[in-house]
């Protein structure tokens, strides 16, 4: 039986086409093919997860206690290890029993949170290029979404002063990133400060999504949206143990701030999962303490191959800019190609994978996102690939 009278529903169809799965499809037809993929597209890092952090876990998955299903609002544990590592980490304080609530990873809180507070005809706004549960989150949620194009010359940062009165007055939420995914973006104080008074001023929730905090450079550090005074009455702030702990399948998140904002979400949740393992709660408090020279050492992995690549890609004809923060370079096509044709042109004549910028929006096109997931050697055998392909850049 097809099953040929059922057919998604429109939220499913409403979705723009998800490039990943397409790109997916590509490499593993090119894998059978017998083709060695260098795959730079998924931000998925190549380190291992550290070792205290798996063997918390274990000695946690050998505590019966932990066999059963969690709190629904998490642990205790994780929640105050949570705030501890803001408080630290931010010098922010909050209370683990209302701001702070751990997740199924960082999308599955950005997506559920558009459930929880969007109503269909809701608007919503979102940066274009954008990670993309920013915008098809709330499109699953019957929202409408006004795409704010970011552009190179404004440092791919929000221009708050673009966004007409009309269209601010009628916003419920604005998603925003920084250290962005995918330009590699960072902002500064300021932006920060101006963004929570537009939220203020206009009344929108802001939502901030952190998860590249500790992936930064060059003495840079990432501002949370906390830190600024009236954010947390404004906004809420998601993080991920994916990105700077090598956990991307342990899928652990957290999301902190406004307390009434978090309980909707948590109310949602209730009825639609259980919860984090309690075991993978208790490795991700050994993960919030691990010592600074951990953390260092992930910083100059990810500097020392952004360093590489940048001068392999100025050898082909690209000019990059040197990105303070992320796991991404944000890079143009060469010109007269489309973000699509130049990954796909890419992957079938060299196998090394590429995202495509459209693939974050329609802000991305003309733009393609490098991962920086893979070691020097294996960067600089993508990069002669490159050029044995003649793949370059020619204004």
């Amino acid at each position: 039986m097809t099953l040929d009278w059922i057919s998604p529903a429109d939220r499913i169809q409403a979705l723009p086409p998800y490039v990943f799965a397409r790109l997916d499809e590509l490499k593993a037809r090119a894998r059978q093919q017998g083709l060695d993929l260098i795959d730079l597209g998924m931000g998925n890092p190549d380190g291992a997860t550290p070792q205290p952090v798996v063997e918390a876990a274990i000695q946690a998955l050998q505590n019966p206690a932990n066999h059963g299903y969690p709190p629904f609002e998490g642990t205790a544990n994780f929640r105050l290890a949570i705030t501890n590592w803001y408080h630290r980490r931010y010098g922010v304080s909050l209370d683990p029993n209302g701001e702070a609530l751990p997740l199924l990873g960082s999308k599955e809180g950005l997506g559920h949170l558009a459930l929880a507070y969007i109503n269909p005809g809701d608007l919503v706004l979102v940066p274009s290029p954008s990670y993309p549960v920013h915008f098809r989150g709330p499109i699953i949620a019957g929202g409408k979404v006004h795409s704010i194009i970011l552009k190179p010359e404004n440092n791919w940062l929000i221009d708050l002063g673009s966004i007409p009165d009309s269209v601010a007055e009628q916003a419920k939420i604005l998603y925003f990133n920084y250290p962005s995914n995918p330009t590699g973006a960072t902002a500064p104080r300021e932006f920060f400060e101006e963004i929570v008074a537009f939220a203020h001023k206009y009344q929108i929730l802001l939502v901030h999504d952190l998860c590249y905090a500790e992936l930064a450079f060059d003495g840079y550090q990432p501002t949370s949206l906390l830190e600024i005074p009236g954010g947390k009455e404004i906004g809420v702030e998601f993080h991920t143990m994916s990105k700077t702990y090598n956990m991307a399948g342990w899928r652990v998140g957290f999301a902190v701030g406004n307390s009434k904002v978090l309980q909707g979400l948590r109310t949602l949740k209730t009825n639609l999962d259980y919860g984090v393992f309690s075991a993978l709660q208790a490795a991700a408090e050994t993960a919030l303490s691990l010592p600074d020279s951990y953390l260092k050492e992930v910083q100059e992995r990810y500097c020392t191959r952004r360093d590489f690549l940048i001068k392999g890609l100025a050898e082909l004809g690209w000019t990059v800019p040197k990105t303070l923060a992320t796991m991404y370079l944000w890079v143009p096509c060469p010109p007269g190609m489309n973000s699509t044709d130049f990954a796909l042109t890419v992957l079938q004549q060299t196998g090394v994978v590429f995202t495509p910028g459209n693939a974050f929006g329609m802000g991305g096109e003309g733009y393609f996102r490098i991962s920086l997931i893979a070691d020097c050697d294996r960067l600089g055998e993508a990069l002669n690939r490159l050029k044995d392909a003649n793949i370059r850049y020619q204004p």
